[in-house]
């Protein structure tokens, strides 16, 4: 660099042209101290490799970096969101889930001079991620390349088998397409089928999914009512949940619900994990957190275990996706090193890194980076997490999009569907009561 010193702008605008081949460098825009937030990870161990990555960025630039992880347990992650923002002090950059950067667009500096390089230079954000990151035109949080996850079917090979006469690995086969011909029965409506059969064998191998008010309840139901043409609300803002494609669903969830282990309404996003891990599950839709402490905890459990997408419905196949944003926020102290820190942890070899000690966890949000070995190698069994990642006819979407994020963040922080599903299965009331009271929640978010 012939000893010239570069700055913060001309660094961003040579990587826009390059492929960022050198883009960490030692400059006025990355010194002082950082404090760091991140979410902390389901995986054992990858928290290591990302705090491993932090600590070789801040080396580099000469900045003290301290890193916090933090639970989403408890709402524990978005709790501190809400104190930060509303005291203007805190982390410099910190993890968002879902809808929650959405929310915080007025108090999160726009990210749009370091995304443009990284689309450049890793490929394209799907439409559904950026639904989200991009707001009033700018791009207000960076797509987290760790910990985003989406949640498919994970099932044991060994009970499909058994009870319903089907072989995963043959429907899903490692490192090829799925087979069209078994894919094609893999619906909602067998689905139920699966869940009676599973009840009735009498062994409390269930299929193990909640309807209670944190994220993985929240998110797996969103893809039943998706795939029938149900939705709560419109893009435009309009409220569509009386229809009667939601009145299909919720008839369905009415025949479902009877099979579910009898406290699924009050489970959280551990309870179904430890539900698999446990033995006892026979699905579970999650990322591949549950098999990979299995992997550790109960290794018999884990080589059966085999992740593969959701149902389908009429409208298609969707599997849920639970995106996670690195923001910082405009008072932030540090902005510009939050930025540079966010580069290089987009960086390919940074994510392979992720990707790798997540055990195929994370899913980065760029289409450049989704060849890594890491899907077809691991194991046991080997290429269990092979169809993890949304491919064929899976199309990956955020729970509750295309509602405007004001309205959609809070049908999701509320969880006015599945609450909405227990309205009708266990207290008592009518489908179209149930669907009058999701109606009026909804005009209560329109109007605030």
């Amino acid at each position: 660099m012939g000893g010239s010193r570069l700055t913060r702008r001309t660094l961003l605008q040579s990587a826009a042209t390059t492929a960022l081949a050198a883009p960490f460098v030692h400059g006025a825009f990355a010194a002082g101290k950082l404090a760091v937030g991140f979410w902390d990870h389901w995986v054992p161990g990858a928290n290591d490799t990302l705090t491993k990555l932090c600590h070789e960025w801040a080396d580099r630039e000469k900045v003290d970096i301290s890193i916090d992880y933090i639970t989403s347990q408890a709402d524990k992650l978005n709790l501190t969101q809400a104190a930060e923002s509303q005291a203007k002090s805190g982390h410099d950059l910190l993890t968002f889930l879902a809808w929650a950067a959405a929310a915080q667009t007025d108090n999160l500096e726009p990210v749009d001079d370091i995304m443009g390089p990284l689309i450049a230079q890793n490929g394209k954000i799907s439409e559904g991620i950026e639904y989200v990151a991009k707001q009033e035109g700018h791009w207000i949080a960076v797509p987290a390349c760790v910990g985003s996850p989406t949640l498919p079917s994970c099932a044991r090979i060994d009970l499909f088998k058994e009870y319903l006469g089907v072989d995963l690995t043959k429907m899903y086969p490692a490192g090829a397409p799925a087979n069209d011909e078994l894919a094609d029965k893999w619906t909602w409506d067998f689905f139920l089928t699966a869940a009676e059969k599973c009840f009735k064998a009498g062994q409390g191998h269930l299929i193990g999914v909640g309807l209670g008010g944190t994220n993985d309840s929240v998110a797996w139901v969103d893809p039943v009512f998706r795939s029938h043409g149900a939705a709560m609300i419109d893009q435009e803002g309009n409220i569509t949940v009386k229809s009667d494609a939601t009145r299909q669903v919720l008839d369905w969830y009415k025949r479902f619900v009877p099979y579910m282990p009898k406290d699924a309404f009050a489970w959280d996003d551990a309870s179904n994990n430890k539900y698999l891990i446990s033995g006892q599950g026979s699905l579970i839709f999650n990322p591949p957190s549950a098999w990979a402490v299995a992997v550790r905890d109960a290794p018999k459990v884990a080589e059966q275990l085999w992740t593969f997408p959701t149902p389908k419905g009429p409208k298609g196949r969707f599997d849920a996706a639970v995106p996670f944003f690195w923001g910082t926020w405009k008072f932030s102290r540090n902005k510009s090193a939050a930025k540079s820190l966010l580069t290089f942890l987009c960086q390919r070899s940074s994510v392979e890194q992720t990707v790798a000690a997540s055990h195929g966890y994370d899913i980065p949000p760029f289409s450049g980076l989704h060849d890594f070995k890491t899907w077809l190698d691991e194991g046991p069994p080997k290429g269990t997490v092979y169809h993890y990642p949304p491919r064929g006819d899976v199309v990956m979407v955020i729970p509750y999009s295309p509602a405007p994020a004001r309205i959609a963040n809070q049908i999701y922080a509320q969880a006015t569907v599945p609450k909405m599903i227990a309205k009708c299965t266990v207290e008592g009331k009518s489908i179209d009561q149930a669907i009058d009271w999701a109606a009026s929640e909804l005009e209560g978010f329109s109007r605030s």
